[in-house]
């Protein structure tokens, strides 16, 4: 008989989505938590004047600008399966709260728009989960409106991102005649009803074998003979389906409905966790770790400030890799080297939390964070264990930061610290000056209006942005760099991070080129190096 350990990890699902902007990923998620029974009613992102707001958009701005700029986790029970949901933005300025979500998630969802296709932020996210070897499901969204076709799509897949798509189930019609669903498995067509509140509430469904003599009243024979059509074309020449090719990343299998009016969003969440994989293994410096591993193991893909704004307190998102966390048990702090405690755990729906006792792999907790946890630090019972670290990337876009009120200097430096430390922005420090005009970077511009909303409505604090040439940064790894040397040239400045690492701000890409050609010597990473990779290397 399978231990208790076994049974919690088969029966849960830990998934990302992603999309373009505009795709309808909120929407889904809305949708996906309406159908698990986490709440009652969806509020839809685009209504900006309507009285609900997305369950998953919790910060104020998101609500105001009607779109998400924060990772939320999203947890809930659906059909005997305990299902962690990592919503993420959307937005390509949000992209490395995303890159780093994905470390946490088994598999993603990628949301296409049935009109738009594959869009640039999807082939950026694709290449992200094909990297680390997440099995991918396609749900093809907005069939409520005109669109193209689906076949049109599934080639598109293929031409763009290189993956073949099996479709799981087949629209029956598109736009104002978007009837249903026809699911390929059971030959069973669901032909939902258009009533309802705008689909805040479940839609009412009828499910009719296509070989019963009922089909007639619920399918035209026009919408009969073209599904039949349709479905033969599909059976002569697509695809076998087979779980190892969706598990190695060859095969995608591919829903249709409308997030928006709920169609097909059922069929879509139950074959997708039936498919979909357990918690799966990951790597460490001496191999993989197993979610079966007796000892607790975990590793802190995200931190968020201020959730609950009247205790300022500070939350670190722990994906539970192995073994049972308990609450109040300890754990080593790879980084810090020693024994913690991991206080006050929680599960989440977007900003509600809910007290735990345990977790099981596959899990995503909250743990009260006093200023300890950084992104990518491993936690483990009884060793010192070092997962494959969180990567941090080289920003885009940078900007001095100056206080407006010389008085409110410590809240703006006290909210750049947390704001860096939860992955919003990072911080560099101009050589010799300290705290003192602050560099701050972004891989996106519009992370710099969040920066000074935040600063100010969470820390009091109001910020000037100065904004910088440069469009470069390299972490330098090499013996003898000699950073007051190397600053001579206009085009390039030398800062510090957090760690005290070295970093090279370049103007453009000849300058990178040029300093890359001239000191062969050196190494310019466009991620964050690991403290101990430099300590066990000697740089």
């Amino acid at each position: 008989m399978a231990s208790e350990l076994d049974q919690e990890v088969a029966r849960r699902r830990t998934f990302a989505i992603i999309s373009h902007p505009d795709a309808g990923k909120t929407t889904l998620t809305e949708k996906l938590l309406l159908y698990g029974g986490a709440i009652h009613l969806a509020g839809s992102v685009k209504a900006r004047r309507a009285s609900r707001h997305a369950t998953s958009d919790w910060m104020e701005l998101e609500k105001e600008r009607g779109i998400s700029v924060t990772s939320s986790v999203l947890q809930f029970p659906y059909r005997g399966h305990a299902v962690n949901l990592l919503d993420t933005p959307g937005h390509q300025d949000f992209s490395e709260d995303t890159y780093r979500t994905l470390a946490a998630a088994d598999s993603a969802v990628m949301l296409i728009d049935a009109a738009k296709g594959v869009e640039p932020q999807t082939k950026k996210l694709f290449k992200v989960c094909r990297m680390r070897g997440i099995p991918i499901f396609t749900f093809v969204n907005k069939l409520d409106r005109w669109g193209r076709a689906p076949l049109e799509l599934m080639d598109e897949l293929e031409q763009v991102l290189g993956i073949r798509a099996y479709p799981m189930n087949w629209p029956i019609g598109m736009g104002p005649e978007f009837r249903g669903v026809y699911d390929r498995q059971s030959k069973v067509v669901h032909v939902f009803a258009a009533e309802g509140r705008h689909g805040e509430s479940e839609v009412a469904e009828r499910s009719v074998s296509i070989d019963s003599p009922d089909i007639h009243a619920v399918l035209s024979e026009r919408e009969l003979a073209t599904l039949k059509e349709e479905i033969e074309l599909l059976d002569i020449g697509g695809d076998e389906f087979t779980r190892e090719k969706v598990e190695q990343g060859q095969l995608t299998p591919m829903f249709f409905g409308s997030a928006m009016t709920n169609f097909g969003v059922r069929p879509f969440l139950d074959h997708f966790l039936e498919l979909a994989p357990a918690p799966t293994s990951r790597l460490t410096k001496d191999g993989p770790r197993e979610p079966t591993h007796p000892k607790f193991a975990g590793f802190v893909f995200k931190i968020q400030a201020n959730m609950d704004p009247s205790h300022r307190d500070r939350i670190a998102f722990m994906r539970v890799v192995s073994g049972r966390y308990t609450k109040g048990m300890s754990a080593f702090h790879s980084r810090l080297g020693k024994e913690v405690r991991l206080a006050k755990p929680s599960q989440f729906l977007a900003a509600e939390r809910t007290a735990i006792e345990d977790a099981w792999p596959g899990d995503v907790i909250g743990l009260f964070d006093p200023g300890m946890f950084r992104i990518g630090d491993t936690l483990c019972e009884g060793e010192d264990l070092l997962f494959d670290s969180v990567p941090r990337f080289s920003p885009e876009y940078f900007a001095i930061v100056r206080s407006k009120d010389p008085l409110r200097r410590k809240q703006m430096e006290k909210g750049l610290e947390q704001l860096s430390e939860e992955g919003t922005v990072q911080i560099f420090q101009q050589l010799g000056m300290g705290m003192k005009d602050p560099i701050v970077g972004v891989v996106g511009a519009l992370q710099f209006e969040v920066l000074q909303y935040r600063v100010e409505h969470e820390y009091g604090a109001r910020i000037m942005l100065d904004r910088l040439p440069f469009s470069h940064a390299r972490w330098v790894v090499g013996p003898d760099f000699d950073p007051k040397k190397f600053d001579w040239e206009g085009n390039r400045q030398t800062v510090q991070d957090r760690d005290g690492l070295p970093l090279v701000l370049f103007r453009d890409d000849w300058a990178l080129q040029h300093a890359e050609e001239k000191h062969p010597e050196l190494k310019f990473l466009s991620a964050a190096p690991m403290l101990r990779n430099l300590a066990n290397t000697g740089s």
